[in-house]
């Protein structure tokens, strides 16, 4: 059994200990407009033209995108940082695209990683069908869980697809006691502001009690750009400006009545 992965990173933790190492997998049912990592949507390896601009000039090239593991080279991987993971209190995140769409993979991954004795993370839209959820869950730790929209129509106009699937997953995580964070895109002229954010304290309230153990508040940033220029994707975005620091302020204060650890940034 193999595995599409299209990055492989390790870093620090910024507001705490631990040193992770992150797959980030192949694949997004989700077509976002702010997404980061366009070049992790498709399914499958894919050859695109990279474009890279230096002054006036264009330099073309063709890039592969999409390396293949299989479950054993994931642990393999793994275990050079142990020593660093073990220190820190860090683990494996799988994170994308989106991993459920490899739920074999991902699955065999995660039991081999819990074996061994790592911490282990899924960053996951939420979009997938629910027996893909629990089988993942049994050997995941944390799950860090994105809620984009609420409105579903809204939901499907800027993602793509609609929402209840992610809300009724994330509800079956909650009550099959799975930790969770919530993990909150701020995005100008779709999230960032305060009404949206009011609407988000309900619904997180209504879910008071089960393990939601932060929020985490993510600003619209510019450093995807690159990659848009890079492989020639047009950029939904372009004409958005970053979220403030001051905003993220107003809208922190809005959700730390619900008692839950809310911070900047993932």
């Amino acid at each position: 059994m193999k595995g599409l992965i299209f990055s492989v990173k390790r870093y620090a933790i910024h507001d705490g200990p631990g040193i992770r190492v992150t797959f980030f997998m192949k694949g997004c049912p989700l077509d976002c407009w702010w997404c980061h990592n366009p070049e992790g949507k498709a399914t499958g390896q894919v050859t695109t033209e990279r474009i890279d601009r230096v002054g006036e000039r264009e330099f073309r090239s063709e890039e592969l995108v999409g390396m293949e593991y299989t479950p054993e080279e994931v642990l393999a991987k793994v275990e050079r940082d142990r020593v660093f993971m073990e220190h820190s209190g860090g683990g494996v995140t799988f994170s994308g695209g989106e991993p459920l769409m490899q739920p074999l993979f991902l699955t065999e991954s995660l039991s081999l990683l819990r074996s061994a004795g790592f911490h282990t993370t899924v960053d996951t839209s939420g979009y997938a069908a629910p027996d893909v959820m629990r089988s993942v869950m049994q050997y995941t730790n944390l799950f860090l869980y994105d809620i984009k929209l609420l409105d579903p129509d809204a939901h499907r106009k800027f993602t793509g697809v609609d929402n209840r699937l992610i809300i009724s997953n994330l509800d079956l995580l909650l009550e099959g006691g799975a930790e969770v964070i919530l993990r909150i895109p701020v995005i100008p002229g779709v999230t960032a502001d305060r009404e949206f954010m009011e609407q988000l304290r309900l619904f997180i309230e209504s879910r008071r009690g089960r393990r939601i153990s932060g929020i985490s508040l993510l600003p619209y940033h510019k450093t995807g750009i690159s990659k848009y220029r890079r492989f020639g994707l047009p950029d939904r975005m372009e004409s958005y400006s970053q979220i403030s620091n001051g905003h993220l302020d107003d809208y922190m204060a809005i959700l730390q009545p619900l008692g839950i650890h809310v911070k900047k940034g993932g």
